[in-house]
C-alpha cells in the first residue's frame, strides 16, 4: 500500500531547538522510520536519538538529529530497516499468557479425536500432576454441531480431574472426575450469569459456561508465587519478542499487582503494564485504598482502571443478545448481572476515581453498559476518565453513535473478527452482523479505537492484528477479498490503534504511543516496511529488536 504523497518527504518530528541543551547519548541512524504526530498523522524519519534516561531528544533527518548528539554518543546503524513506535496491546491477560504454556495446548486441534489424543498424551507425560489443565479447544472448528462431553474426555484421562478452557475463555470442558470434585450433579442449579450444559435427562454433560465455571474454580489448585513468577517471566519474554512495549492487563489481583511492582523495582519489567483491577470485590477494596495509581517506576506500571464483565462470548452462546440467537432461538445468552447490580459495580469504581472498562460481546451487554455509562458519567461528570467497553463486538447500529456522544472508548481486537468469521453470522444473522466488528463505522464517527488481541485467547503478535485490521482475513488469507471488507482499516489507522490510540485509552499518550521529543524511547526494528509490502504479508513481519526506554530488551538471533 503506497504511502500518501503528502508524507513521502522526511519530516523532522521534533522541534529540535525547543528541547534546549539536552544532548543525545544514543543515536539510531539510517532508519526507515515511521511514527505519528499527536494528531495521528503519519510522519517519516531517518534518525532517532535519546539520552541515557531513555527519553527521546530528537527525531528527524540524520543531519537534524546529529546536531543533538553528545560528543562520544553511541551510534547504531540499522541499515535501512524499518523502525516503528513500540506497539501497545490494549487488552490482554499477561499471567494467563505465561501460564498456558505449562498445560495442554489445544489451539491447533482440528478434531475432537485429535484433542482427546493430545490430552491423553499430556496426561501420560505428566503423571506427577494432580490435575490435567489446558486451554484452546473450539468445537466450531471440529464441526460437531454440539459441545464435547465429559465421557469423551474420560477416554483420555479418567482417574485424575481434567479441566480445559475453551479458546475464548468463556466455557470449560470437564471430565467426570472433575465434575464429581466440584460437586456438580443434575440437582446443581445454574448460577446467575452461568449455565451448566445438560443432556436430555438433565445430567451435566461436562460443559460449564461463563459464571458456571466458578463452580470448578473453587476446587482448582491455586497458583502460588513461584507459579506466578514463572508465568510472568514467560509472558514478558513472549511480549518483547512480539514487539510489544506496553500492554493493558485486563483483570489483575492483589498477588499480581505485588509482582508487577516488585519486577518494576528490580528492573525486570521489560514491558510497560497498564493494569485493570478485576471486579470491585475484595481485591479492589485492598488495591484501591490509596486511590488510582497513575504511574509507578518511570511509567512502567499503572493501576488506574477496573475490569468488569457484562456477558459471555459468541462461540459458547454466552454473549447476551437483545433478540434470540439466529442458530439457537431458545436462548439469548447470559447477562452476568441485572442492570442494578451491574450499575452498582460501575458506580463503586467511578466513585473511587477509576476508569471503568467492561467486557461486552453481545448487543444486550453493550446496551446495558451504554445505559449505565450514560447515567453515571452525568452523575460524576467524569467523561475525562475515558471509560471503555472491551470488545464492543456486536452492537446495535442505533447504539454505535452513543459511544461517541458519551465519550466511551471502543477497545477492540481485530483478530477476533477473523477468528469468529466461521460462526459469527450464524449466531446473529445477516442484520445484526452489520453492527459487528464494525471498525470503519466507529472510525467514521470519530471514535478512537484501542486495539489489542485478548491474548492468550488470540496470539499476542500485533502484526497479525494489523493484518486482520487491514485485510479482514485470517492468517491463511481467507476469505478471498476479506470478510465484510468495507469495515477494514488502512495501514495507518491500524498502526494508530496499536500505538497512539491505545496509549490514549490508557491516559499515556503524553509519554508513549509515538516517537516524539520528551517521550520514552520505546521503539522496534522490523524486517519489512508495512506501508510498501503487500497487505497479505503484513502478519508475517518479524521483529528484529525491541527497545524500552532506550534499552534493548529483545534482539532476534
Amino acid at each position: 500500500m503506497p504511502v500518501p504523497q503528502l508524507h513521502r518527504s522526511l519530516i523532522a518530528v521534533a522541534c529540535l531547538a525547543a528541547f534546549g541543551a539536552a544532548r543525545a547519548d544514543t543515536v539510531i541512524d539510517n532508519a526507515n522510520g515511521y511514527t505519528l504526530t499527536a494528531a495521528g498523522k503519519l510522519q517519516r524519519f531517518s534518525a532517532l536519538a535519546f539520552d541515557d534516561a531513555g527519553r527521546i531528544v530528537a527525531v528527524g533527518t540524520g543531519a537534524q538529529v546529529a546536531r543533538k548528539a553528545a560528543k562520544g554518543a553511541t551510534h547504531i546503524d540499522v541499515q535501512g530497516k524499518t523502525v516503528l513506535p513500540g506497539l501497545i496491546d490494549a487488552h490482554g491477560h499477561v499471567f494467563g499468557l505465561g501460564a498456558i504454556a505449562s498445560g495442554v495446548m489445544l489451539y491447533g486441534s482440528s478434531s475432537l479425536d485429535a484433542a482427546v489424543k493430545s490430552v491423553g498424551d499430556f496426561a501420560r507425560a505428566h503423571p506427577e500432576r494432580g490435575w490435567v489443565i489446558g486451554n484452546g479447544w473450539n468445537q466450531e472448528i471440529w464441526k460437531l454441531g454440539r459441545f464435547p462431553t465429559a465421557l469423551e474426555l474420560d477416554a483420555a484421562e479418567s482417574a485424575r480431574p481434567v479441566w480445559l478452557r475453551r479458546v475464548d475463555g468463556h466455557a470449560g470442558w470437564a471430565n467426570s472426575r472433575a465434575l464429581a470434585l466440584a460437586g456438580i450433579t443434575r440437582d446443581t442449579p445454574d448460577p446467575a450469569g452461568g449455565k451448566i450444559v445438560r443432556d436430555g435427562q438433565g445430567n451435566a454433560t461436562g460443559i460449564l459456561v461463563d459464571n458456571a465455571m466458578e463452580l470448578m474454580d473453587k476446587v482448582l489448585p491455586k497458583p502460588g508465587e513461584a507459579d506466578n513468577r514463572a508465568a510472568l517471566d514467560g509472558a514478558l519474554a513472549q511480549l518483547a519478542q512480539a514487539g510489544l512495549t506496553s500492554v493493558h492487563d485486563a483483570g489483575i489481583d492483589v498477588a499480581q499487582d505485588r509482582l508487577y511492582r516488585d519486577y518494576a523495582d528490580h528492573g525486570k519489567l521489560t514491558v510497560r503494564v497498564y493494569g485493570m483491577i478485576f471486579d470491585t470485590t475484595a481485591d479492589f477494596d485492598a488495591l484501591s485504598q490509596n486511590g488510582p495509581l497513575n504511574s509507578y517506576a518511570h511509567d512502567l506500571y499503572a493501576l488506574r482502571a477496573v475490569k468488569l464483565l457484562s456477558d459471555g462470548a459468541l462461540g459458547s452462546r454466552g454473549a447476551a443478545l437483545i433478540e434470540p440467537y439466529s442458530d439457537a432461538p431458545e436462548t439469548r445468552g447470559l447477562l452476568f448481572h441485572d442492570d442494578a447490580a451491574m450499575r452498582a459495580r460501575m458506580d463503586k469504581a467511578m466513585r473511587a476515581g477509576y476508569q471503568v472498562n467492561v467486557h461486552a460481546i453481545g448487543d444486550a451487554g453493550n446496551r446495558q453498559l451504554l445505559d449505565g455509562y450514560q447515567a453515571l458519567i452525568k452523575q460524576y461528570n467524569n467523561v475525562g476518565l475515558r471509560h471503555r467497553i472491551e470488545h464492543a463486538q456486536v452492537v446495535q447500529l442505533a447504539d454505535i453513535p452513543r459511544f461517541r456522544s458519551l465519550g466511551i472508548v471502543p477497545s477492540m481486537q481485530p483478530t477476533h473478527a477473523t477468528s469468529d468469521q466461521n460462526m459469527a453470522e450464524q449466531r446473529v444473522g445477516p442484520e445484526r452482523i452489520k453492527g459487528a466488528y464494525a471498525w470503519r463505522t466507529f472510525l467514521q464517527q470519530g471514535s478512537r479505537i484501542a486495539c489489542g488481541s485478548d491474548f492468550p485467547i488470540e496470539s499476542p503478535n500485533p502484526f497479525e492484528g494489523i493484518h486482520a485490521a487491514v485485510t479482514r482475513q485470517n492468517n491463511e488469507g481467507l476469505p478471498a477479498g476479506g470478510w465484510y471488507p468495507q469495515q477494514a482499516m488502512t495501514v495507518t489507522e491500524a498502526l494508530r490503534c496499536f500505538t497512539l490510540d491505545a496509549a490514549w485509552a490508557g491516559h499515556q499518550e503524553k509519554v508513549i504511543g509515538t516517537l516524539e521529543r520528551g517521550k520514552w524511547a520505546d521503539f522496534i526494528v522490523v524486517d519489512q516496511d508495512l506501508f510498501t509490502v503487500a497487505p497479505a504479508v503484513i502478519g508475517k513481519t518479524q521483529v528484529l529488536q525491541t527497545w524500552l526506554a532506550g534499552k534493548r530488551v529483545f534482539e532476534k538471533k
